[in-house]
């Protein structure tokens, strides 16, 4: 049966070695009125002030979307908290919207960082047993959905044996998306490019 086409960007599932698992996120921060939008499951990293990222340069020390080829992940998005400009309120949101011009406290982003963490996710193309252990590139970017603020983003069409941002674990359990003979399966994955490894540098 064909696979669902329904990316969801990246979800976290568990840990290596069925270790303890507490979906704990950490604390980073976005930059004050950073334009581009950052969607609940997206990739992202600390920016290096350079042109990385898909859709804006970004901000030294501060989280931004990945993009293909970035190696300074630091995890998966899981949304952000301010105090909101125009109502003063605190604010909750499972997606960054972008342009957030703060006028006190910070914008603060939590984040699923733990490089043992897996993840699972949808792949742009079809994957086989015999892509396990390889490794995996994200898809182009895709900007997620301003109505409930999730990730479109997905695994690429192939898996390669070099160098790419994830590990492919294995399939995942989900019956509506395990078909391996079609586009649009089900993976988990872990970070094989990350800043929390043995990076000396956060380079793009």
């Amino acid at each position: 049966m064909a696979n669902q086409d329904a990316p969801f960007g990246f979800r976290a599932v568990g840990g290596m070695g069925s270790s303890y698992e507490t979906q704990g996120t950490s604390k980073y921060q976005i930059n004050d009125n950073y334009t581009s939008a950052i969607y609940q499951g997206d990739v992202v990293m600390t920016g290096d002030g350079g042109s990385d990222g898909p859709t804006n340069t970004s901000v030294a020390g501060y989280i931004a979307p990945s993009a293909v080829g970035d190696n300074n992940n630091v995890g998966i998005f899981n949304g952000c908290f301010y105090n909101d400009p125009t109502t003063q309120k605190p604010t909750w949101k499972n997606y960054y919207p972008g342009a957030i011009n703060i006028t006190q406290g910070y914008i603060d982003a939590f984040v699923y960082d733990n490089p043992q963490q897996l993840f699972e996710s949808q792949t742009a193309g079809t994957l086989t047993q015999a892509d396990a252990g390889n490794l995996i590139d994200m898809a182009t970017y895709a900007a997620g959905s301003t109505v409930n603020g999730s990730s479109n983003e997905e695994l690429h069409t192939a898996s390669i044996s070099n160098t790419a941002t994830f590990r492919i674990i294995r399939l995942s359990a989900d019956p509506s998306n395990s078909d391996t003979s079609s586009a649009n399966s089900n993976w988990i994955v872990r970070f094989n490019e990350s800043i929390y490894y043995d990076r000396a540098v956060k380079t793009a």
